[in-house]
């Protein structure tokens, strides 16, 4: 028998996830009728978000095979090389990953060193991270976010930051997002959730793939 958390992320990932193209193509998926005729005798047309899972006659059922043809493509590098004219522009800049990063920390009672312990990055490139040295890639922000027992409001601001943002259409955002509002901190029941959803590439230590010093 399926965990009560983990049938209430398949529930929630039916009501929230939002690759229309990648749902209708699962088989037996039956599209809606998107235009209809309204009170006033007008045709009009339905919010796309219609076409989502929990809408389906046969939901658990899609579900089941949508997560079947489901690999994890993330990109797995877990950082990027800021230019010249960006590392200048932080300088003068207070709204940066380094410059936020302590204090939503502390909001979840973590510090850099206990967060990136929790990391599977190799401490050299987190420190530069920390210190704006280097930029975090999405994989990393999210992963951090999980470890650290990030609050949703300072995982989006720190998103921005980097010039990321939570998408509804990635299915790495949807789990993500369903374990810090529901506060899953647990690790066990945390992995689940991400190999329920074949997770595999978010650098936590003991749970994805190794990003060493050659990383």
């Amino acid at each position: 028998m399926k965990a009560e958390f983990l049938r209430a992320l398949d529930e929630y990932f039916c009501a929230n996830y939002s690759d229309y193209v990648r749902l209708s193509a699962i088989e037996g998926y039956e599209m809606p009728e998107m235009l209809y005729v309204s009170d006033d005798g007008n045709v009009a047309r339905r919010d796309s978000a219609c076409m989502r899972l929990v809408h389906q006659p046969r939901c658990e059922e899609l579900l089941e095979r949508f997560k079947q043809s489901l690999a994890d493509t993330t990109f797995t590098f877990s950082f990027s090389f800021p230019t010249l004219r960006e590392r200048w522009h932080d300088r003068f800049e207070k709204h940066t990953f380094a410059r936020l990063l302590p204090e939503a920390l502390h909001h979840s009672g973590e510090t850099a060193e206990s967060a990136g312990e929790k990391l599977d990055v190799a401490p050299r490139y987190w420190q530069r991270i920390v210190k704006g040295r280097l930029y975090p890639e999405k994989n990393t922000i999210l992963a951090l976010a999980l470890v650290a027992r990030m609050q949703w409001g300072d995982l989006v601001n720190l998103l921005a930051v980097c010039g990321f943002e939570f998408r509804e259409d990635e299915v790495r955002d949807v789990v993500v997002r369903y374990l810090l509002e529901q506060k899953i901190f647990n690790e066990e029941m945390r992995d689940a959730c991400l190999a329920e959803y074949r997770l595999t590439n978010l650098p936590i230590k003991g749970v994805c793939s190794p990003l060493g010093e050659e990383a």
